[in-house]
């Protein structure tokens, strides 16, 4: 019994060194605040991949639509599909008509709109996307056409261009005499002039 030490005699330390505990503890929550929240890079790595799914689904469903309004004095064409249609798959209404162009099938799915041009039937086109019938009219697609600083008294219209420009929910124009940008699609509009809808985000 006398032959062992007691760990407690006076004197002497008895457990770890105090300042050894206290690195312990700071490394262990330095380690569990790092692997709980990710750092700056990881949460600018992830942020494109998020705001690219609202606008690119590659998952959403096909959309029915219906051609209403063929203006070839503007080279204007307006579709109707369903209210209840999303804006990814307006998105991908957009690339579809944009790929059928490029595919050279695009006369196949929508009326001419340059009859007799020396690139193609469809070698100018302006294509309105509404949900309400009432907008895709030959004269709301006109007043779109003539552009925001079209004087008022000289076309008068029972719809404004804001108020039509609102309802556009999405616009594709193709212009093969732009060789550095024969196709351009958003959401939303815009016209030549800048002035675009609040839902205005370019596409392609």
């Amino acid at each position: 019994m006398s032959s062992e030490q007691n760990p407690y005699e006076e004197g002497k330390r008895a457990g770890l060194h105090p300042l050894l505990v206290l690195f312990g503890v700071i490394l262990i929550m330095w380690l569990l605040i790092n692997l709980a929240v990710p750092s700056g890079k990881q949460k600018q790595a992830a942020g494109p991949e998020i705001s690219q799914v609202g606008l690119d689904d590659p998952d959403a469903a096909p959309v029915m639509y219906k051609v209403q309004t063929t203006l070839t004095d503007f080279n204007a064409v307006s579709v109707v599909v369903p209210a209840q249609v999303t804006t990814s798959q307006v998105v991908g209404l957009l690339k579809q008509f944009k790929q059928a162009r490029l595919n050279q099938t695009l006369a196949g799915i929508l009326p001419a709109t340059s009859p007799g041009h020396k690139l193609g039937d469809q070698a100018v086109a302006d294509l309105y996307i509404f949900s309400d019938p009432k907008y895709a009219t030959a004269e709301v697609v006109g007043t779109l056409a003539r552009g925001a600083h079209a004087p008022g008294n000289l076309y008068p219209q029972a719809i404004s261009f804001e108020e039509a420009m609102e309802q556009v929910r999405g616009h594709y124009r193709i212009d093969l005499n732009d060789t550095s940008s024969p196709d351009t699609g958003s959401i939303g509009f815009a016209d030549d002039s800048g002035v675009h809808s609040k839902q205005y985000r370019r596409i392609f």
